[in-house]
């Protein structure tokens, strides 16, 4: 389905590609068709936007572009806050389909556990499942605390947590939470927006294998088993995080980049969030 594409099998079955691209692009959004498209050619066939990010549509108008078969391509959305409740969601969804031209979107997530109305927008999601609007739902930017509260009432478990995932922001009982229940963690921002491009202890890791500290840091987010989504609107950046699958981190590299944890974050932190 995913020709040449590494993937992860979800709880209910359905394969989602490993490596994507993510298009939180505000400054850019008039880029962003030409961004998927171009990720497309380098053989991304995961896409995570968003109806907060604006640009549902252009992702749609890159797809028809791509001549790409629908079913050979993971479309990934997100509802909201100000769209968060049961009515709302389900409202929110008809527009965010509309946008992306699609009849039933592969995954659909909650964007944060920031409204009141969480759990009533969780039973929308499972309602959109149900009814076989979408192949999958999820919740994102949830830590152990959300996830919990919404397990209580839950009567699907949701088959992936995305979360801000990088070696400075690196919190492996979140992982393990994720595991223990059967939810595929998947991770943004992997890059850090360039913030920790020059950290010396990551370009000696670069420079032994060859590769970017770009690079180093989208594999090592794969190799703990997240879904990665790194976020670009440059050709050669886009090509260059999908170079990586001619070479394996050592166990020991992999152990060194998880001691980088610092907390540096390009989100608000969702443990602030009650």
């Amino acid at each position: 389905m995913y020709v040449n594409t590494p993937i992860v099998t979800l709880n209910n079955t359905i394969d989602m590609p490993l490596l994507g691209l993510g298009v939180y692009a505000p400054k850019h959004n008039s880029e962003v068709q030409q961004a998927v498209e171009w990720a497309l050619e380098a053989g991304c066939r995961l896409i995570d936007t968003a109806s907060a990010y604006g640009n549902e549509r252009e992702v749609a108008d890159a797809l028809r572009a791509s001549g790409l078969p629908r079913q050979e391509v993971f479309i990934t959305t997100k509802v909201w806050n100000d769209d968060q409740g049961y009515d709302k969601t389900l409202r929110a969804f008809d527009r965010s389909a509309e946008k992306l031209r699609l009849d039933v979107i592969d995954l659909y997530l909650i964007h944060w556990p920031s409204s009141p109305h969480r759990l009533d927008t969780w039973r929308a999601l499972e309602k959109l499942y149900t009814d076989g609007r979408v192949r999958a739902i999820g919740v994102s930017n949830y830590y152990q605390t959300h996830m919990d509260e919404l397990l209580e009432r839950a009567t699907i478990v949701p088959a992936v947590n995305q979360f801000e995932f990088s070696p400075y922001c690196y919190l492996p009982d979140i992982l393990a939470y994720c595991r223990k229940k059967g939810i595929q963690p998947e991770g943004y921002a992997p890059l850090v927006r360039g913030e920790k491009q020059n950290d010396p202890r990551l370009v000696a890791i670069a420079e032994k294998y060859g590769k970017s500290t770009y690079q180093i840091l989208v594999r090592w987010s794969m190799q703990h088993g997240v879904v990665t989504i790194p976020k670009s609107v440059k050709r050669e950046r886009i090509r260059e995080n999908f170079d990586v699958f001619d070479f394996v981190i050592s166990e020991a590299d992999m152990a060194e980049l998880n001691t980088f944890y610092d907390n540096t974050r390009v989100a608000p932190d969702p443990r602030d969030i009650l």
